[in-house]
């Protein structure tokens, strides 16, 4: 299945793709949750009711659909730095026997071609392509055999980096540097797991202005998605709805040389074998 979170009249409603379109599922079927986070869990239980109510359910009209990023206000924005074998040959760096983890705040969260905005206090915004991992079922201290079953499924984000803010400011600004306002597009849909047979097979690209900039796949993940759930899940419970950027592949712009930051006018494309693209137009904040 592929959902989607999109603005109705009445607020953020769930939808699943049918053809061309997507049925709204609380109108389908009222027994179904009308939120993304409240619907997660229950996949692998009423898989039924909501392929039923699918095929069942009026077509919402795409032209009008405004669509939003597929988890609206998640609890918790986990990232993965230097987690593709290539990046990290790229740039330079030692992996260690652990994760670089990071966080994002909700705030940095946009949909499909809504705008990243460049914020007044940087020059050095750039991209990074990433798989993200939609968490469906809660726990805590996961165990790595156990880890993939809390996986709802899968989604493109886009880890937009201020470079100057998190490698020039004292003590290496991570956080706030990854975490400016529209710095975490995602979507546009979410690849319910069933459907991918195998997540660290796929490929991986990024496109500023039509020209490929990134291009690997997720096979270079150093640490697979089994592993950083169960890692993850000894520091906090993980919650359905919880993201996880799993890092991204070599190209980025500050190891280019010269080095290439986004500005307003560019349009940026991440594409993802199985999943789509997202597409972001790149515009002057405040």
């Amino acid at each position: 299945m592929r959902l989607i979170s999109y603005q109705s009249e009445t607020g953020p409603r769930t939808a699943v793709a049918r053809g061309d379109g997507y049925v709204d599922l609380h109108q389908a079927d009222p027994l179904l949750p009308t939120q993304m986070k409240q619907l997660l869990p229950m996949l692998a239980v009423h898989h039924e009711s909501i392929l039923e109510a699918a095929q069942t359910g009026k077509l919402l009209d795409p032209a009008k659909l405004h669509l939003l990023p597929p988890v609206v206000e998640p609890q918790k924005i986990l990232c993965i730095g230097l987690n593709y074998a290539d990046h990290a040959a790229e740039t330079g760096a030692t992996v260690g026997d652990e994760p670089v983890v990071f966080n994002k705040f909700p705030t940095c969260l946009r949909a499909h071609r809504q705008a990243i905005e460049i914020p007044a206090v940087s020059d050095q915004i750039d991209y990074e392509a990433e798989l993200v991992v939609v968490i469906g079922r809660a726990g805590r201290n996961i165990p790595q055999a156990e880890a993939m079953s809390h996986v709802a499924g899968y989604t493109i984000g886009h880890d937009v980096s201020c470079r100057d803010w998190q490698k020039g400011k004292p003590g290496k600004q991570w956080l706030l540097g990854k975490s400016f306002d529209s710095f975490a597009p995602l979507g546009p849909e979410i690849v319910t797991a069933d459907e991918i047979e195998d997540p660290h097979n796929l490929r991986i690209q990024c496109r500023l202005n039509g020209e490929t900039m990134q291009d690997s796949s997720t096979s270079q993940l150093i640490f697979r998605i089994d592993f950083l759930i169960s890692y993850l899940s000894q520091v906090c419970t993980l919650k359905p709805g919880d993201l996880i950027y799993t890092g991204t592949p070599p190209g980025v712009g500050m190891a280019r040389k010269p080095p290439v930051f986004l500005k307003p006018g560019d349009i940026c494309e991440i594409e993802i074998e199985k999943l789509g693209i997202l597409s972001n137009p790149v515009i002057a904040g405040c």
